[in-house]
């Protein structure tokens, strides 16, 4: 695509979110439903990209920052006052104008592809307006159309009639118009309407008007158009991402064993022949590659699992966790800021903080990198093919060599050679027949103290 600019719409805060952060920064998979919006339209490669704020516009600009320009809408009049802000950033451009909305995330790069197709069609319309069929119209306005597409009339549900409402194809707001004719339509829009606003959709009204014909390009899947408008819309566009991420993971090649309880964030990354279970979870940054096991009640967040690995059950990767080719983590282990290397485990209830473990080494149950010292984060360095005995605690910064023991039950604070054995324990006290003693003591004491309160 050539000489495209995309308006993105995100001037109103939100009010029914009842909120203190723009509705347009909620996160949908935890990313903000804009930047999903201006992921998918970069595809097309646009030449600006305008986004019209007005409320709690600096939270959108610190998010969004250089990568878009800003226009402001103060008062918000409508969608066509809000799009006709965009004509000083847009002065002389003259290519394809994408109208799009902030709060309607998952609008696909070949939809939009499509709706410019469509203006540059031989019946060349002026505007062309993206439709959808919901299960609901509710109060959506209406696209009344031919069986070509080509618009008719496009009207506001509070406005229409009931032989208007009757019609299902609704108008998802998204537009696409030629820049050279856009703001010259917005000029002639008035806002002679039950709400006093300047509607968008007008300039299909107005351009029929001149004789001009408009076209509507239709949706396969209604909820490419979901909006945002209140907790319980930002909840079913959460589920909606869910699903469709479930089945594009599924149809790369991974399995889920209960796809509806497993949880990606917008960049999760899954290979081929990967086995997720039960009630995974996937923070931003978490890729595996093919093979791998996830096990259920897992929980990974900006960590890497590589070929052939297993994680899990009831297992968290932090940030910075890195498993290498066919490493394991069993039950109860927290890696963060660590690197498991190929083919070493650690099997059950463990913590691998600012470390990094050799090939092959084994990690004993219990076992903590203790890396923080209250005020800096220190690193535990493991070599190859050690063995770590259980509940051993390894005292940041501390190296234990390749083919090392350290005997269960250690707290090592100095470094162990390769091929060293290390024992730190306390020497063993015995007392024969203390225990015996003690029992009887306190048993007396507590027939007293019974005999007492009688």
């Amino acid at each position: 695509m050539k000489n495209v600019a995309t308006v993105i719409l995100a001037a109103g805060k939100g009010t029914r979110l009842k909120s203190g952060l723009h509705k347009v920064l909620h996160p949908v998979a935890g990313r903000a439903m804009i930047l999903h919006l201006i992921d998918e339209a970069a595809q097309l490669q646009p030449e600006k990209t305008v986004v019209i704020v007005g409320e709690y516009r600096d939270q959108v600009q610190d998010a969004l920052g250089g990568q878009v320009e800003y226009a402001v809408q103060e008062p918000q009049l409508g969608t066509g006052h809000a799009v006709q802000q965009a004509s000083g950033a847009l002065n002389g451009f003259e290519g394809d104008v994408l109208i799009l909305y902030g709060d309607v995330p998952f609008v696909k790069a070949e939809t939009m592809r499509s709706m410019l197709d469509r203006l540059h069609a031989a019946d060349a319309p002026a505007v062309v307006v993206l439709g959808f069929r919901p299960p609901d119209t509710l109060r959506y306005g209406r696209v009344i159309a031919d069986k070509f597409g080509r618009i008719e009339k496009m009207v506001e549900h509070k406005d229409a009639n009931e032989a208007e409402r009757a019609c299902t194809l609704c108008n998802s707001g998204v537009m696409a118009v030629k820049g050279s004719e856009l703001f010259e339509l917005l000029a002639r829009v008035g806002n002679t309407n039950a709400q006093g606003e300047y509607y968008l959709t007008d300039i299909v009204n107005l351009a029929a008007a001149d004789g001009r014909n408009s076209a509507v390009v239709e949706c396969e899947d209604h909820r490419e158009v979901t909006g945002v408008n209140s907790r319980a819309e930002l909840a079913a566009a959460e589920r909606e991402w869910q699903e469709f991420k479930r089945a594009e993971v599924m149809d790369g090649g991974a399995t889920l064993k209960a796809p509806e309880t497993v949880f990606f964030s917008w960049d999760t990354e899954i290979g081929e022949d990967v086995t997720i279970e039960q009630n995974v979870v996937f923070g931003p940054g978490a890729k595996v590659a093919n093979g791998a096991t996830i096990r259920a009640f897992s929980h990974l967040e900006g960590a890497t699992v590589g070929e052939g690995c297993e994680v899990g059950p009831f297992a968290r990767l932090r940030p910075g966790a890195v498993m290498e080719k066919g490493a394991k983590v069993g039950n109860f282990v927290e890696m963060k800021k660590a690197v498991l290397g190929e083919g070493a485990k650690a099997n059950h209830l463990t913590y691998l903080g600012d470390a990094t473990v050799g090939a092959g080494a084994n990690i004993g149950a219990g076992t903590i990198t203790c890396n923080y010292d209250g005020y800096f984060k220190h690193k535990t360095e493991i070599g190859e093919r050690a063995f770590i005995g259980s509940n051993s605690a390894l005292i940041a910064p501390v190296r234990i060599g390749a083919d090392a023991i350290v005997a269960a039950g250690s707290a090592v604070s100095r470094d162990v050679a390769d091929g060293e054995m290390r024992m730190v324990r306390a020497e063993q006290l015995v007392k024969p027949g203390w225990a015996d003693r003690f029992h009887d003591a306190m048993k007396r004491k507590k027939e007293a103290a019974k005999r007492g309160g009688e």
